[in-house]
């Protein structure tokens, strides 16, 4: 349990001890610190509803044990003369002070704070991690990109925040299971097939014919022959395609034939499909294995699909869904206030939706997860509204057991939206590539072999691409600035490595790689030389930096309950601040003994939580730079 939990209860228990009303406790940190480590609202807020309900004739002040307060101040100053009776608080809170119009605000002790320094040393790689969930499975899916395109800035952040939010979930104890779908059929993949076999023939043929394509398959390019990525490959065919299908009735009537035609399992559309489906997959995995992407499980679409037609079957005998003279099967969501949509097309086709009601089952069935998460794009809200709905009528679970984890969209600063059919992208590893370039050209060459070079430039950059996009709210839209990224001053990844390193450097610098703080450091008192007490008074910077370690596990709770990583990255740099501020202005390793022992474990402690909270965001440090 965290210190803002314990205190919770020490607040609860009083109020409950006073028989005040039930409310819920806010204890937020104060923007300054002069006014304390936590501040709280309560008395205002109780006060308010007692005021609200006195007026309606309903007062509470009778059963109360306390004379009925005439100001939230004065409730306050009830309510901090009971919590000065909590011996359990007084080992952990040297002061609790009154402002304002009734705000308590808390101190937490010098102890307290250096006995949590020696927890961070001890506990390492596992400091800020906890057992919160270990009664909780839960499945996340994220990144299924279409296999029609290269990846993009919408599925980078996508990535990203799926792959943080997982992490720091599996930090907290719970059960996560990491999955993506791939979509592998449909119209999308139809017109991928379709600009294969039509646009990348070596002699340059525009072959519309199937069967001269299945019997001449060695007169198409393959990507290596082009010497181009196999992701890049298909995903220029996917847009010659989509240029070509303007205004071109015939080949719109013959893509949606490959559908229909791959879905009657013919031999030669398949082979056209498995030839491009495999060129993506190479593609991707590249770029998956670079951002260090990692699944439990992925679903492949066309191994469930026409299950999902019998779900559909399953709704229309039960009169869920209903069918149109058309042959189009809808949706029944008036009583959900949602719009219907379509499940099934006039020609019996799926869609996307139909193979997500049968998933979802195999989902259950395989991972008995207690709740279900989706990162996709803001676009597909409604659409994930209805599926859930459709979930709840067909007994797929509850509605409430499904969430959608949305965020915001990505562009490139000065560029305008990106579109796969109109082929105006930014790829992902363009993206990192760039950034890789201009890292390496802020590198000091002397100081590194060639190859260590390129190591570092590839971690910064990665890091300084991830870092970028997590340190924003995730429903707030980014335009990624390439200079801000790699600013080794700012908020940015790589000021948060070199932190890291700063700290590495100082450590090996003392010829040390453990500290074991001396006795009763925990307090003012330090001890000398001979073992004599002697009494040591924290500095401002000291002090500083070591209100902010603490912090650290309730900001990952708080980040894993509202899918926030960018609290974590924003506790990262405030941290660093600090402990820059504490290098420059804090002789470290010129101190005496026992403050030189005591700000080397500040700096290990540093270090420590630098690499825990930078790994949840799934970038590596380096330790030089």
């Amino acid at each position: 349990m965290n210190i803002q939990s314990q205190l919770e209860i020490s607040i609860r228990l009083v109020l409950k001890s006073l028989s005040l009303p039930e409310v819920d406790i806010c204890l937020e940190h104060p923007a300054d610190e002069k006014f304390g480590d936590y501040s709280s609202n309560i008395a205002l807020t109780i006060f308010s509803k007692l005021k609200t309900k006195k007026e309606k004739g309903k007062s509470e002040t009778k059963s109360l044990k306390l004379d009925e307060p005439k100001s939230p101040r004065e409730l306050a100053e009830i309510i901090v003369k009971e919590l000065k009776k909590d011996t359990e608080l007084k080992n952990y809170i040297s002061k609790i002070e009154i402002a304002g119009p009734g705000f308590i605000n808390f101190w937490l002790s010098q102890e307290y704070l250096t006995t949590t320094l020696t927890r961070i040393i001890e506990t390492k790689e596992k400091f800020g991690s906890s057992e919160w969930g270990t009664d909780k499975t839960w499945l996340i899916e994220h990144t299924s990109p279409n296999p029609n395109k290269a990846m993009h800035l919408g599925h980078l952040r996508n990535n990203l925040i799926g792959m943080a939010i997982a992490n720091t979930w599996e930090f907290l104890g719970i059960n996560v299971v990491r999955d993506a779908i791939n979509n592998n059929r449909g119209i999308a993949i139809a017109k991928l097939m379709w600009g294969y076999m039509k646009f990348a023939h070596k002699e340059g043929k525009h072959i519309e014919e199937l069967d001269y394509w299945y019997n001449h398959q060695d007169e198409w390019k393959t990507p290596e022959s082009v010497g181009v990525r196999p992701d890049r490959f298909i995903d220029e065919l996917y847009v010659r395609a989509s240029e070509d299908v303007k205004d071109n009735e015939i080949a719109e009537k013959r893509i949606r034939q490959l559908v229909i035609d791959w879905e009657q399992e013919d031999e030669k559309t398949w082979a056209l499909w498995d030839k491009v489906l495999q060129y993506s997959y190479e593609g991707q995995q590249l770029t998956f294995n670079r951002l260090g992407n990692k699944w439990d499980h992925v679903w492949h679409e066309h191994e469930h699909y026409k299950q999902g037609k019998e779900f559909v079957e399953e709704g229309l005998e039960r009169r869920i869904f209903r069918r149109l003279d058309t042959g189009v099967v809808l949706t029944n969501l008036k009583k959900y206030n949602l719009p219907d949509t379509v499940l099934l097309k006039s020609d019996g086709t799926a869609l996307y939706i139909t193979q997500d009601l049968v998933l979802t089952q195999l989902k259950r069935e395989k991972f008995h997860p207690d709740k279900l998460f989706w990162v996709i794009g803001p676009e597909q809200s409604l659409a994930l509204q209805q599926l859930f709905a459709v979930y709840e009528q067909l007994g797929i679970g509850k509605r409430e057991d499904y969430t959608h984890i949305a965020f915001g969209y990505m562009s490139i600063k000065g560029k305008g939206k990106m579109s796969s059919r109109e082929g105006n992208v930014v790829y992902i590893d363009d993206l990192i590539d760039e950034a890789k370039k201009r890292i390496a050209e802020k590198i000091d060459k002397k100081r590194f072999e060639k190859s260590d070079l390129e190591h570092i430039a590839e971690i910064v950059g990665l890091g300084a691409v991830k870092y970028s996009i997590l340190k924003v709210g995730r429903l707030v839209d980014i335009a990624f600035d390439f200079e801000e990224s790699i600013n080794f001053d700012g908020n940015s990844g790589p000021y948060l490595q070199y932190t890291y390193a700063r700290c590495q450097s100082v450590l090996r610098k003392a010829e040390q790689t453990n500290y074991e703080l001396p006795a009763r450091n925990a307090s003012r008192n330090m001890r000398d030389a001979g073992g004599r007490s002697t009494r040591y008074e924290l500095n401002t910077e000291e002090l500083s930096l070591l209100r902010t370690l603490y912090k650290f596990p309730e900001v990952v709770l708080n980040a894993g309950k509202t899918f926030s990583p960018n609290l974590i990255a924003n506790y990262l740099y405030d941290l660093a601040q600090k402990y820059n501020l504490f290098y420059q202005k804090i002789p470290i390793l010129k101190s005496d003994e026992n403050e030189k022992q005591f700000r080397l474990a500040l700096t290990q402690a540093t270090a420590h939580i630098l690499k825990n909270g930078l790994s949840l965001l799934g970038i590596d440090v380096l330790e030089k730079m």
